[in-house]
């Protein structure tokens, strides 16, 4: 048999077992074992025998904690590795931005409005968010603390809807309301009110800052969505409104400019959806989207990560590249999201929610279209199936899901301009640049707000 131990190893664990049996009177064995390796009274006498009893107890002891420990080890660590072996696709794409979808819970509820919340805007940089509410005001939160910093006042009716934007390095918040004005607010002075903008017949419903491009120039112009039928675009550092954009029949209940500034999306009560080139003198309906079957309450602008799964959707071998506006989404009152390419096609029907779909946002990496509804749901969309649904977040809020957006994504290098509405990188205030021009690519923030009838605004967040 190989030898295990050292010869100095051997020496002291024979002592240790002379001195062991010696302690426990088996006087005449430990006499043969001292006789048969040659250990004499000489070398180990019974002072010396002293420090080696109760040696090979404790050894002993050690060893079988050491084995206990290893063994409990073993068992966590198998139980680790089926726990991974056993992980969903979904829960191990968490890790990657581009394949993240909200889960349950959420990371923050926020509590402080007394009446229904109709809409939410991210800061493009900081970490600020603003809802508004029908109780006529604006809060600013933390969404990374989940705290209140502020509530704004200043309006006299229901906020329907605010966003971030504005000229490069100022960033504004815009608001608008049912009391048919526009409200600019300064972040950087305390969200003092800088400026009101009235022209509206109407309730305005929604407001969004165009960004810089072949329209915007400076990145100083806003597009705001009325009950008046119309739509109006606004110079932010005037206050004066420049072109008023008429087509829609009924109420125009939303709009989504593209991510050049060029072209502006808006859904109406009139059941149709039309995207208007703004950069020409008179801007006139470029398409008009027709298949809903009630009123059109929401819009999304598909971004350009997204057109080689809607390409395949709508049967086109290469995705095309020409423009900002290739695919564009719309929710209805008919319970189902529509698809639609430049053309005014309508690609895909989503059906899935069981009542009005009220929030659109395309996911920044461009495999997913999430959706807000009055069934308390939120659904992702997967375009790479398709449009199958592949989660419902089902507790999302108690009551109806009023708004969606998406944190801007982070783009390094790329001064600070104006916002979308958390499409394709560059929501409120981020534009991405386009392919070809230099652009950065843009960092994929996995953050989520929601807001609902129920009263609570809702943080999802990887």
């Amino acid at each position: 048999m190989a030898q295990l131990l050292t010869s100095r190893q051997a020496e002291e664990l024979h002592r240790a077992l002379i001195a062991y049996l010696s302690s426990n009177n088996l006087t005449s064995t430990a006499a043969a074992l001292r006789a048969e390796i040659g250990l004499g009274e000489d070398v180990f006498d019974a002072t010396t025998a002293k420090k080696y009893e109760g040696l090979l107890e404790k050894k002993w002891t050690s060893v079988v904690r050491l084995q206990k420990k290893i063994m409990d080890l073993e068992s966590r660590n198998a139980a680790l590795q089926s726990e991974l072996s056993n992980a969903t696709p979904t829960s191990r794409q968490n890790k990657d931005p581009v394949n993240w979808l909200p889960k349950s819970p959420a990371r923050h509820t926020l509590q402080s409005h007394r009446q229904p919340i109709t809409c939410v805007a991210f800061h493009p940089v900081f970490s600020s968010l603003a809802s508004g509410s029908e109780d006529q005001t604006i809060k600013i939160w933390d969404w990374e603390l989940g705290e209140l910093e502020r509530t704004i006042k200043g309006h006299t009716k229901t906020v329907l809807d605010v966003d971030f934007g504005g000229p490069r390095g100022n960033t504004l918040l815009a608001s608008c309301s049912s009391d048919l004005t526009i409200k600019l607010w300064d972040p950087s002075d305390d969200y003092k009110n800088i400026r009101t903008l009235p022209g509206h017949d109407h309730s305005v419903s929604a407001v969004r800052f165009i960004p810089s491009g072949v329209a915007g120039g400076a990145g100083n112009l806003l597009v705001s969505a009325s009950r008046d039928k119309t739509l109006r675009i606004w110079d932010v550092s005037t206050g004066y409104c420049v072109k008023t954009l008429r087509g829609h029949a009924e109420w125009v209940r939303d709009v989504c400019p593209s991510v050049d500034g060029r072209f502006i999306l808006s859904t109406s009560d009139d059941y149709t959806s039309r995207l208007w080139d703004v950069s020409i003198a008179n801007p006139e309906p470029k398409t008009t989207l027709i298949g809903h079957e009630h009123v059109v309450l929401c819009c999304a602008i598909a971004p350009a990560a997204s057109y080689p799964h809607l390409a395949a959707i709508a049967g086109v071998k290469k995705p095309p590249t020409t423009s900002a506006v290739e695919f564009m989404a719309t929710g209805s009152r008919d319970k189902t999201i529509r698809l639609w390419d430049a053309r005014g096609t309508c690609i895909k029907i989503l059906v899935g929610h069981d009542n009005w779909v009220r929030g659109l946002v395309f996911h920044p990496g461009g495999k997913y279209l999430l959706s807000a509804s009055d069934d308390y749901t939120l659904r992702c969309w997967d375009l790479t199936q398709e449009g199958r649904c592949v989660k419902t977040i089902s507790d999302a809020h108690a009551h109806f899901v009023q708004c969606i957006r998406w944190a801007p994504s982070v783009v390094k290098d790329v001064p600070v301009a104006n916002g979308g509405d958390g499409q394709g990188g560059e929501a409120n205030g981020t534009p991405r640049k386009a392919a070809g021009a230099g652009a950065t690519e843009a960092q994929i923030r996995c953050v989520l707000a929601t807001g609902s009838v129920d009263l609570n605004v809702r943080i999802f967040a990887n």
